[in-house]
């Protein structure tokens, strides 16, 4: 069975449809990359997928649960919103970590607040706490940052800013690991950095899903691509097939800004 279901999934900001049917699984252990040019409503299904953008038709399923279904009221309760995003880590463009917490607090936070509401939390506040640092401690040893833990956001480079980022998205044990052009504000020395994590995590069998414009990484650790062009899914396939052997014309258009010299 199938990780992740989308099915038919809809969406329109205000007369311009961004998102048009689309339809797509994923298995547990694999990497899904999407490409496609700006515009082409990449980020806004990771949103959707997030519940940071709700749906105006189709259906989200991860592991067999449906967590969105248009057709179906109390699957939109507001309420129970927070509670599904645990199944997935999102990882922004643009870092988005807090800047008045430190490298380790920015890891710890999510599961603070969780803990903070489960019963008996405040009897066993100091051994909850202690879990969560040795937790997130061991997520930023797996980034190679150990020696940053420390520092404040304005004290890392964005590769590490970034890797912070991967760190705080794992610390809650998502199903699956969203990215959204997590390269695209660095440098290409800084671009290897994170890009090398990302590899490692699919050698670990991270179950993904890449929104990038990195064409030979996403060939060369994606299981499957998905190539989008005005909001519709216009090509998808196996990661190599569908890279380096096009069968659309524009996807073609496409991969041919990317060929390699």
């Amino acid at each position: 069975m199938a990780i992740l279901e989308v099915r038919n999934i809809e969406k329109s900001f205000g007369s311009t449809k961004v998102l048009k049917n689309i339809d797509f699984s994923l298995e547990q252990g694999q990497a899904l990359a999407i490409i496609g040019s700006s515009g082409s409503g990449k980020t806004t299904l990771l949103r959707c997928l997030n519940f940071l953008e709700r749906p105006d038709k189709g259906k989200i399923v991860v592991q067999g649960e449906t967590l969105f279904d248009a057709d179906d009221p109390a699957t939109m309760r507001e309420k129970d919103v927070r509670m599904k995003r645990l199944h997935f880590g999102m990882v922004f463009q643009s870092f988005n970590l807090f800047p008045q917490y430190t490298a380790l607090e920015n890891v710890m936070l999510a599961n603070q607040l969780l803990e903070k509401e489960k019963p008996g939390f405040k009897e066993h506040k100091k051994e909850i706490y202690a879990q969560i640092e040795e937790h997130a401690k061991e997520l930023l040893d797996k980034m190679g940052l150990s020696d940053r833990a420390d520092h404040y956001p304005h004290q890392l480079s964005g590769g590490q800013q970034q890797r912070v980022a991967i760190a705080r998205a794992l610390a809650l044990h998502p199903d699956i690991l969203c990215f959204d052009e997590p390269t695209s504000a660095l440098d290409p020395e800084l671009t290897g950095e994170v890009l090398k994590v990302i590899r490692s995590l699919a050698d670990q069998n991270t179950t993904m899903v890449i929104v990038t414009h990195e064409m030979a990484f996403a060939r060369d650790v994606a299981d499957q691509v998905i190539f989008m062009d005005e909001g519709i899914i216009l090509e998808q396939g196996d990661a190599r097939q569908v890279i380096e052997h096009p069968t659309q014309e524009r996807t073609k258009q496409f991969l041919s800004r990317f060929a390699e010299k």
